[in-house]
């Protein structure tokens, strides 16, 4: 199987709490980086527990979202999981530029105007 990749969701952007985060999209990927597998997952409720938990029984390698909890973040990174944190914009775009080895930490991802 290759790598899992978690981003957390409000709407199509990427949620701005990960503690309120009700939906996310797990995304596998192979070993090229190219997409095999999408699953957009609703959450029975907001946990910041339960999502760690989640992220440990998909066996997800990295996560992408806004803010979280120094606990949590610290918790993930213990347990092998990459955090990139503090990403504000459209989750697609996130998760595009994560794939490219181009998403950093407090990425602010503005739309592009004027492009479809």
């Amino acid at each position: 199987m290759g790598k899992k990749i978690l981003v957390t969701l409000y709407r199509d952007e990427v949620a701005p709490r990960f503690d309120l985060c009700a939906e996310v999209l797990l995304v596998t990927v192979d070993a090229t980086g190219h997409e095999v597998r999408r699953q957009d997952l609703v959450l029975a409720h907001s946990s910041a527990d339960d999502l760690c938990d989640l992220i440990l029984d998909r066996e997800v390698a990295a996560v992408i979202t806004g803010g979280i909890e120094e606990e949590h973040y610290h918790y993930l990174r213990w347990k092998r999981v990459e955090v990139v944190d503090g990403v504000a914009g459209l989750a697609a775009e996130a998760l595009a530029l994560y794939l490219r080895g181009e998403l950093s930490p407090g990425a602010i991802l503005f739309p592009r105007l004027g492009h479809d």
